[in-house]
């Protein structure tokens, strides 16, 4: 059985201590390729850096994150698109709209948007979504500057059914995180009006950790505990759950099993 994490920070500060040992076991549970989104200039190099040691398991994606767009995001995106043109990469990500910790730089949240639709249109690269407080706006963005294939991943979706279906229709996949073992999480709702064909497994490591480690350090393995949830959600084996959602996956970023 083999698993696919579409989106963990595996660079974080909180894995330094204890990597390779977090990598090894969850290997062992069939968890064994992670796609780490790009944050901003600081975080390429040690992002890189993992691609290089854990070759063939941990795969970079480069693009802006939403809370990292301040007064000088031109200067952000000149970073992304040189990397952009030098070598390949997953996807365009993560980028998109938050709303929550900060409205200050919206509009230019919305420029850098573009900018990088634009981009993954050039390179022929899917894009990865940060929607908090944004489902809107991220919609409209996308209406009016239209995604070429291939489109990309929805990262921590945590909607209703037509918000689901919204994406679905645009040619985006979900990815399913930790939410899904929420109480009050609402994927337990949305899931079954959906199904699996439309989505991709995602821990966000080291955040939004599954029950019953919510609050507590995130980690590679508990992919598993997600994959769990969402197969006792749909009423289908976890095998089925592991080959729909790596089938997914590959389809998103262009890779083999």
């Amino acid at each position: 059985m083999k698993f696919t994490d579409t989106h963990t920070h595996l660079y974080a500060d909180e894995f330094l201590p204890d990597l390779p040992q977090l990598i090894e076991t969850a290997a062992k549970e069939g968890v064994e390729r992670f796609f780490m989104p790009n944050i901003d200039r600081e975080s390429i190099e040690r992002m890189l850096l993992l691609e290089k040691t854990f070759s063939g398991k941990c795969m970079p994606m480069m693009g802006l994150h939403p809370t990292s767009v301040k007064d000088n995001w031109r200067d952000e995106m000149k970073i992304v698109e040189q990397w952009l043109a030098k070598r390949k990469f997953a996807a365009v990500g993560e980028m998109g709209i938050d709303l929550f910790w900060d409205k200050t730089f919206l509009e230019e949240q919305k420029l850098a948007f573009k900018e990088q639709v634009r981009l993954a249109n050039e390179h022929k690269l899917p894009i990865v979504i940060h929607t908090r407080d944004s489902f809107d706006v991220v919609i409209e963005l996308l209406m009016e500057f239209k995604k070429e294939p291939p489109f990309g991943i929805f990262h921590c979706f945590t909607g209703n059914a037509d918000q689901a279906q919204r994406v679905i229709d645009m040619g985006f996949y979900l990815g399913i995180g930790g939410v899904v073992t929420f109480k009050n999480g609402g994927l337990d709702k949305t899931l079954p009006e959906i199904g699996l064909a439309n989505i991709v497994l995602e821990t966000d490591a080291p955040y939004l950790a599954p029950v019953p480690f919510r609050g507590k350090r995130n980690e590679p393995v508990y992919l598993v505990k997600i994959a769990e949830k969402i197969a006792e959600v749909l009423n289908i084996p976890l095998q089925e759950v592991a080959n729909v959602t790596t089938r997914n996956a590959n389809a998103v970023f262009n890779s083999v099993d």
